[in-house]
């Protein structure tokens, strides 16, 4: 006899086995297959069969398939590698095998619809409510066999169109199927929706509860639904959708109540979107949108009727009524839209998380009432007609400064036929439905209103302005409206003849095309000390550019005339090169000194360009700029240069002059000069000709006629610094120098002989240290030809030698003006100043 310690063991080593050990079932297989089949009116196939017997009775299934019909897919509507098929325990007792209940999991389920519109699990569903079987939990006396509980976990849902399969798919779905009594069947699912060609993460959950009853078709069939999506983000759900980002954000929660037969369902919906906005839109308070709907839906002809959708907008309503057939071919449809007394703020709120830069603190007052038909039969174009007018409209807003009164706008809706209308310059493919906005007077300051008018459509939208303006007003009001402007401290009259247009697709922003034209326009610029006047000026959009034409300003104490290019759409100053073709009549350096020096008594004209804290400064090294510049006049101090050109190219800082051409001191120059303001002080360097220069005119400029002549040179010159000391004192510069017949009145070599004649001469004079030493020069007199040394400052102070072969030299030192000659070698040379 075995002790008691000895039977423990053996019921515990027995309860382990039974856990463990699943005894092999390959002669049930057929017949276990057989009753899951019969139970679901479909083939099945199972790969392996399994007996265990904890913690209930039943059977491990592997590789579980059931096959479809054939007339809808040659794939298993059903597939999973795993499935535990419980027994019901009292149809062992009468000698049947009886599943009651099948879990299946992470199985694969196929959805398949037809040509036809009928869906392949139409067909078990009618099998399962002919077959006579007893609810799932029957009685243990029943003797009818019980529809088994079928549950699936951590399942995938798929869809498939005739042949084609569908991206579209529900992951992670747990559903049950059961039959709650004699002729009510249940179901439940929760899934997550997804689409198989996009990683989607934030689409939300899907619960679904519903029941159905007996009937002899599944038209017929009596049901109950309720459907609730939450917790999805809009953008993954457009995308969900229609394979794209719409780049809209908010919470979705959507609802559904279904109840009826197929062939007449009754369906209500609840729909709305928690802080709705668009993608890059941040701030302006939490919107909420909302509608609830209510229709008749009879899958004889597939028609939604007795549509009737509402959506509360603060104190007024927009709704949709009407009937929609054919959902699942040619669409046909007949709605009816109507808004009523729908507060334009609430249309203003609605804005300002749809479209950038509408300004926060945007007001309005004002009700829109509409009324549109829209019908669409078989394979026609739709039909739209209606209208409607908004009253009293008033928009203004503190931070642009701006308050608009309308007074009352109406519109109307059409179906386009030609390719263009009249309240449009931009192309509408026909046959869309146009909204016609206007004409309505918008008063932009000036004692004429100018005039509105206007189209939307499905692609894009189009308003035309035309009339004058006040040109700070007309830019207060684009801004309070959303458009990006530049905003100059500037005033004058305006003449528009624009067009607004955009497209809906991708948020690109609107664009402003047309003429403007500019009058008694006064500007201030930053970083300038005087304002700009232009007098009259034609302002060009195009898609691509920006053109200033027939340009006629004043500046600095000149008057300007020209036209300037800027590309459009540019985000960064570096990325917009500016092209220009300016004229100047005159041009004087003290005048741009007080213009553009920040301390205009303090510092020289040229500071302006240099490297400076000052904003307006540290645009120009940002600046990228070329152009021709061409001046009547350029006056520095005495110095007059006039028939000024030059090629003018400013490149984030480095600015350079080339083809620098004019007439100077009666003569001609040409060169190249360029400027480096990057650094610190700015770097000077140029290279250049003179020609045919009277030197009488450089005396004359001095303010001494120390000299007279006519002179020719090459030159290479550099210097860096901020002002006229540093200037000079760091100028180097070499200079290839020939002068021709000329005078210096205030030398002669002998005391009582004329003044000091020039026949010709040459020499190369270096600049270094502030002062020009003079190497290879040769003076040619009547007296002879001399070699010619020495240096000469940029203070006016000479020291040179004058050496001739077989006769005595001389030295001249002392200031230009009274300049001192003295001989060289012998006591006899004399030195006189003529007086």
């Amino acid at each position: 006899m075995r002790s008691k310690p000895g039977i423990v063991t053996l019921i515990v080593a027995l309860l382990l086995a039974l856990f463990l050990i699943r005894p092999g079932a390959g002669r049930l297989r057929t017949r276990i297959v057989s009753a899951i089949g019969l139970a679901l009116g479909r083939q099945v196939d199972v790969s392996s069969v399994h007996m265990r017997l904890l913690p209930h009775p039943g059977f491990d299934l592997e590789n579980f398939v059931v096959h479809d019909d054939p007339a809808f897919s040659a794939e298993p509507v059903i597939r999973s590698q795993q499935v535990t098929a419980e027994l019901r325990v009292s149809s062992l007792l009468r000698g049947r095998l009886e599943i009651s209940r099948l879990s299946l999991t992470e199985p694969s389920l196929n959805l398949v619809r037809d040509r036809q519109g009928r869906w392949n699990l139409e067909n078990f569903l009618e099998r399962a409510a002919q077959i006579p079987v007893a609810p799932t939990k029957k009685t243990n006396t029943e003797a009818r066999p019980g529809f088994p509980y079928i549950e699936a976990d951590r399942g995938r849902i798929n869809l498939k169109l005739e042949q084609e399969k569908k991206p579209y798919a529900l992951m992670a779905a747990d559903f049950a199927l059961w039959q709650e009594s004699e002729n009510v069947w249940g179901m439940r699912l929760k899934a997550q929706p997804v689409r198989m060609d996009f990683n989607l993460t934030d689409t939300g959950r899907v619960s679904v509860n519903g029941s159905w009853q007996r009937a002899t078709t599944l038209r017929q069939t009596p049901l109950q639904f309720t459907m609730e999506w939450t917790e999805a983000q809009l953008g993954q759900v457009s995308k969900l959708i229609s394979g794209k980002d719409k780049g809209w954000r908010g919470t979705v929660k959507l609802s559904a109540a279904l109840s009826g037969t197929p062939a007449d369902l009754t369906v209500e919906t609840d729909a709305s979107v928690q802080d709705f906005r668009r993608y890059d839109i941040l701030g302006g308070g939490a919107l909420r949108l909302v509608a609830q709907c209510a229709s008749h839906y009879s899958s004889v002809d597939h028609t939604f009727s007795n549509l009737s959708c509402h959506a509360p907008v603060s104190n007024g309503t927009v709704s949709v009524n009407g009937t929609v057939a054919g959902i699942f071919s040619s669409h046909t449809y007949d709605l009816t839209l109507i808004a009523k007394q729908v507060p334009i703020q609430s249309l203003i709120a609605l804005a300002r998380h749809a479209k950038k830069d509408i300004p926060d603190d945007l007001v309005a007052s004002g009700k829109l009432d509409a009324s549109v038909k829209v019908r669409r039969a078989g394979e026609g174009y739709a039909q739209w007609n209606g209208g409607g007018e908004s009253l009293d409209v008033r928009i203004g807003s503190k931070l642009t400064r701006t308050e608009m009164a309308l007074d009352r706008i109406a519109f109307q809706v059409s179906r386009n036929i030609e390719p263009t209308r009249r309240n449009t310059r931009t192309t509408v493919p026909p046959h869309q439905a146009l909204l016609e906005i206007g004409p309505f007077n918008l008063a932009l300051g000036r004692p004429s209103p100018s005039v509105v008018r206007g189209s939307i459509s499905r692609s894009g939208y189009s308003l035309l302005v035309n009339g004058d303006a006040q040109f700070q007003r007309l830019l207060q009001t684009a801004r309070t409206v959303g458009l990006r402007v530049p905003q100059p401290t500037a005033d004058g009259i305006a003449r528009v003849d624009l067009e607004i247009a955009g497209s809906w697709s991708g948020f690109t922003a609107p664009q402003v095309t047309g003429r403007v034209q500019l009058q008694s326009i006064r500007a201030e610029v930053r970083g300038l000390n005087a304002p700009v006047e232009i007098t009259s000026a034609s302002l060009l959009l195009t898609p691509e550019k920006v053109q200033l034409q027939n340009l006629t300003a004043s500046l600095a104490g000149g008057a300007w005339h020209g036209s300037l290019l800027l590309p459009r759409h540019c985000a960064l100053p570096e990325g917009c090169p500016v092209s220009f073709d300016l004229h100047a009549d005159e041009i004087a350096i003290d005048e741009l000194k007080q213009l553009l020096s920040p301390h205009p008594r303090k510092q020289p004209w040229y500071r302006f360009l240099s490297t400076s804290t000052q904003a307006a400064n540290s645009y120009l090294l940002t600046l990228r700029a070329t152009g021709k510049l061409t001046v009547d006049r350029v006056a520095i101090q005495n110095l007059v240069a006039t028939r000024v050109f030059a090629q003018v190219a400013l490149d984030e800082g480095q600015l350079r002059l080339s083809d620098l051409r004019g007439e100077l001191l009666g003569g001609k120059h040409i060169g190249e000069w360029t400027a480096d303001f990057t650094v610190k002080p700015p770097e000077y360097d140029g290279s250049g000709t003179l020609q045919r220069v009277d030197l009488r005119q450089l005396a004359e400029v001095m303010h001494d006629g120390w000299v007279t002549g006519t002179a020719a040179a090459n030159y290479r010159a550099s210097a860096s610094g901020v002002d006229a000391a540093e200037l000079l004192s760091s100028a180097k510069a070499t200079l290839r120098l020939e002068v021709r017949d000329g005078l210096l009145p205030h030398i002669a070599l002998i005391e009582g002989n004329e003044p000091l004649r020039i026949h010709r001469l040459v020499g190369n004079f270096v600049l270094r240290d502030g002062r020009f030493e003079i190497q290879q020069g040769k003076l040619e007199t009547p007296a002879g030809i001399y070699q010619l040394s020495g240096t000469a400052s940029l203070t006016r102070t000479l020291d040179l030698k004058l050496v001739r072969d077989g006769a005595p030299g001389f030295n001249i030192t002392g200031p230009l003006t009274e300049p001192r000659v003295s001989p060289v070698k012998t006591q006899e040379t004399q030195a006189a100043l003529k007086p």
